[in-house]
């Protein structure tokens, strides 16, 4: 089969910008970069390299280098908006991170991510419990992002009602050094330097950048630094070690919160008065280093990772003062300081077996964080949003231990593939804060888990490859959902919690249509028990309890075409039923099966239609639509409706001897269309809506010089 490439998928301040790229547009480029294959190799699901459209799973593959022609840079939804299944709602609160869902796991998250497994280079970005930061992710320096959906992905264990794994470029070829700077709406201004390259057989790639912005809404500035670095080398002909470092820093990030629907409509840029009484903010602190090494045995192939770091967290919360007069109450001030390591190790073999290939792949991941946890008044006297008296005082330690072992035969038209892990996650807490009206809230949690996972693939012709899967998931709750039990959040750790437990079934099938066009298509049904739901909600806590059943039905389209050589186009749907199977009560209420659940649009759709008139020059329309969203479990409050976004990017690049410049203009939300960006599922104060931006424009340019 022929799988030919093609290419992936304030005025003042704007008009000096504009310029730099309408000067790089009547001559192209002279020379364009490699493009992805249409049917890229892939680590995720398989752990070895295997092509994707042979692997019996549903897996994406974001080409960044296009992403970054036409991006910021800033924030994962930029790379992942054309995903299937996927919803990566920008709250535009840079104090909480994105909100992230695969075909609905993940929706209930109240601040970053948790129900998908994030990894970047082989190291994780998720903590042992499941809660993830997207944030940490660099864009700048990545390579690529894949992301795997369906029953295969529990293979990842805990958590992993999905997979997203960032891979960074490795420095190769001539050195280069080279620097960016974009302005924008809202006060958006990021500037980067950078250098990459390959010297005495040495690979590197450092990079650092800063990013500020006034925020869209009121309250709602930040500034968020980026280093990263990474080095790669071959000790020997069949080993490679890679070392990466990477920091991330955000100082007095304003928070926002969210509004009620009466002040979105009056004004969506508002912010509701506790966030301005309480100044509402959060620091981050994020460090961390990993290294990884990758040997080869004949046919066999061995695999290290190690890593550790540290993450400081201080968030000033918008609790009212009375709520802390309860003596149980833990503050209106969040403080921790972690400390996380891991470590992993697996053997994989190749084997001849029936006139085809078996790979077997075997392993264990050990993971452990530990938060020094703190929780104080957020005001002293009758000044608010300062930190008062302690009010708690503990250590957090998450530990899991997770061996696994997975199998993949070849053999002629089909591909056979079996997963198995156990998962056996622990939870302490020594609670270090005792009063005679506080006792002692230690304690410890233990749960198991075994998740086997099943999928085969046949391929009746060279264009066409049918595949169907099975596995069993589970998620157990997050430190932060077991952190809260009693009807008023304060009566201590919550030990009465078990893990939601899934059962996940997909069919689907992947073609190449003549040269330039693939399709993918994926149906699936996933049932859920113990799903973790909102008990009761209140002065700044949120009680879960394991109440229902879930029922996800959904079907996904992708369908990338190059119809020309210099026109592309690409449309992405996903229709996801995700219901309650069963009724339950929650803070005095009956919960009625059928339900939706929150926080899920049914449907969601992205098209892109890209026009390169010549090399090094993309003129490109994006539109993403995505339907109404139910905000809380009895599905009665106002739904966030349903809205269409149009975008539009110019990128162009000019290279002049060693020098290279870049041009960049975008214009977001180009027909100004009022929308709700993102919803705080079940927030107690009614408070469920974050708006998005009106109609945004950003610009910049990123020079480079090649030794």
């Amino acid at each position: 089969m022929n799988r030919r490439k093609f290419a992936s998928r304030s005025r003042p301040a704007l008009a000096p910008l504009a310029a730099i790229v309408a000067a790089l547009v009547p001559t192209a480029a002279q020379a364009a970069d490699p493009a992805p294959t249409l049917s890229p190799v892939v680590v995720t699901g398989s752990r070895a390299e295997a092509e994707s459209f042979e692997q019996p799973f549903s897996v994406d593959v974001v080409d960044m280098q296009a992403v970054q022609a036409g991006n910021l840079n800033v924030n994962a939804s930029e790379a992942l908006a054309a995903v299937p299944g996927l919803v990566v709602q920008n709250r535009q609160n840079y104090a909480q991170d994105l909100q992230i869902s695969v075909r609905g796991f993940g929706a209930r998250a109240a601040f970053g991510v948790r129900g998908v497994k994030l990894i970047a280079d082989g190291i994780p970005a998720s903590n042992p419990d499941g809660q993830g930061q997207a944030a940490t992710f660099n864009l700048d320096t990545a390579e690529r992002i894949e992301v795997l959906r369906g029953p295969i992905a529990t293979v990842y264990g805990n958590h992993s009602g999905g997979v997203i794994q960032l891979f960074s470029r490795d420095g190769a070829g001539d050195p280069q050094v080279h620097g960016g700077a974009i302005a924008g709406a809202w006060g958006t201004r990021k500037y980067s330097l950078g250098a990459e390259g390959e010297t005495g057989g040495v690979g590197y790639l450092v990079n650092g950048s800063r990013f500020t912005t006034d925020g869209y809404r009121e309250h709602s500035a930040a500034t968020r630094d980026q280093a990263f670095a990474k080095v790669n080398l071959k000790p020997n002909a069949d080993g490679k070690l890679t070392l990466v470092v990477s920091g991330l820093r955000q100082r007095d990030t304003e928070d926002p919160l969210g509004l009620t629907w009466d002040t979105y409509k009056r004004d969506p840029r508002a912010v509701e008065d506790p966030a301005l009484n309480f100044n509402t903010r959060k620091h981050i602190d994020h460090k961390q280093a990993g290294a990884t090494w990758d040997q080869r045995f004949g046919s066999g192939r061995l695999q290290l990772v190690a890593y550790g770091g540290t993450r400081a967290v201080t968030q000033y919360q918008s609790i009212p003062t009375f709520v802390q007069a309860n003596p149980r109450h833990s503050g209106g001030v969040v403080n921790f300081d972690r400390e996380f390591h891991g470590l992993g190790a697996r053997w994989i073999q190749v084997f001849g077996l029936g006139g085809g290939a078996l790979t077997v792949t075997g392993g264990v991941d050990y993971d452990r964080s530990q938060d020094d946890r703190r929780g104080y008044e957020n005001f002293v006297g009758a000044t608010l949003g300062v930190k008062g008296a302690l009010r708690r005082d503990e250590t957090d330690t998450v530990t899991s231990v997770d061996p696994y072992v997975q199998a993949s035969w070849e053999t002629g038209d089909w591909t056979v593939q079996a997963g198995l892990r156990h998962s056996r996650v622990k939870f302490e807490v020594d609670d270090d804060y005792i009063t005679g009206t506080n006792p002692d809230d230690s304690g410890s949690l233990r749960f198991s888990e075994t998740t086997p996972a099943f999928g085969i693939a046949w391929r009746p012709m060279e264009t066409l490859s049918l595949y169907a899967s099975a596995a069993r998931g589970f998620e157990t709750p997050t430190m932060n959902e077991l952190s809260y039990s009693g009807l008023t959040g304060t009566d201590g750790f919550n030990f009465d919690l078990k893990p939601s437990r899934s059962t996940q079934y997909e069919i689907g099938a992947k073609a190449f249509i003549g040269d330039g066009t693939t399709l993918n298509a994926a149906l699936f049904h996933i049932r859920s028990t113990d799903e973790l739901v909102v008990l009761a909600s209140g002065g700044g806590r949120t009680v879960f309890q394991n109440a229902a059943r879930t029922r996800r039905d959904g079907i996904e389209l992708a369908l990338d075409s190059e119809f020309t050589s210099q026109w592309r186009g690409k449309l992405v749907l996903t229709h996801l039923r995700a219901i309650y199977d069963s009724s339950f009560d929650s803070r005095g209420e009956t919960i009625e099966s059928g339900n939706r659940l929150p926080g899920i649009p049914a449907t969601s759709a992205y098209a892109e239609l890209a026009w390169t008139p010549r090399t090094g020059l993309t003129l490109a329309a994006e539109a993403l639509y995505r339907s109404k969203v139910y905000v809380e479990d009895t599905n009665t409050e106002r739904t966030a409706p349903a809205h269409t976004l149009v975008n539009l990017r110019l990128n162009a690049e000019r290279r002049y001897g060693n020098w290279t410049l870049a041009g960049l203009l975008r214009l977001d939300n180009l027909f100004d269309r009022e929308h709700i960006a993102s919803v705080i599922v079940g927030d107690g104060n009614g408070r469920y809506y974050e708006p998005g931006p009106e109609r945004s424009w950003y610009a910049g340019a990123r020079l480079s010089y090649h030794f």
